[in-house]
């Protein structure tokens, strides 16, 4: 089990959480969903670990993996090892990358490949590392609508029996996920 209590966050004198609380269970996906700045990322960041500037207690139960907004691929490696750095794994990264659609790219370099293929790499690494949590921060950015509902239905089977966290201003991806929306407009205990 995931869970925050009595979260409080600010970023000087912005109140981001005032006594935020949620539990979410090993397995199941949920959508993050509410206004920009209500702290969708920032509550990502927290349960990774990334952002430890806040009061109040976080338990997370797993090894997370993460797909930022930002692609955050090395660039001085080529989407094969982009991907297998994480799992060490050539199968298992081959295997990925062609579900991804990226079977005949796997050596060209992020510099090489467009906006959508690298977002593609980045989510194939996500998917690669041994974890138990998915976290996901507008996963489907750059991404056409058939290669978008490809890589929705290959996370919804690879991670079937995880804890997925996605943030999506677009209800339609949280929908074709099954997500579960939590809506974060205010600050409310939220338990479920």
């Amino acid at each position: 089990m995931t869970e925050i209590k009595n979260l409080k966050k600010a970023f000087d004198k912005n109140v981001v959480f005032d006594g935020l609380s949620l539990a979410l269970p090993e397995r199941g996906v949920f959508a993050l969903k509410g206004p920009s700045g209500c702290g969708k990322t920032t509550l990502l960041r927290i349960i990774s670990g990334l952002d430890r500037d806040y009061e109040g207690t976080v338990e997370c139960g797993g090894r997370i993996s993460y797909v930022f907004q930002e692609n955050r691929l090395i660039p001085t490696l080529t989407a094969f090892e982009n991907v297998n750095i994480v799992c060490h794994n050539e199968a298992k990264t081959r295997r990925l990358l062609d579900r991804v659609k990226l079977s005949d790219s796997i050596d060209k370099y992020p510099g090489e490949l467009s906006g959508g293929m690298n977002r593609r790499v980045a989510i194939a690494r996500a998917l690669a590392y041994d974890h138990e949590i998915l976290l996901l921060d507008e996963p489907f950015t750059a991404l056409d609508e058939e290669v978008k509902a490809d890589v929705t239905a290959l996370i919804k089977e690879l991670e079937s029996d995880r804890l997925v966290i996605m943030v999506t201003h677009d209800p339609d991806e949280a929908s074709a996920m099954g997500a579960e929306v939590i809506e974060l407009t205010s600050c409310a205990r939220i338990n479920l």
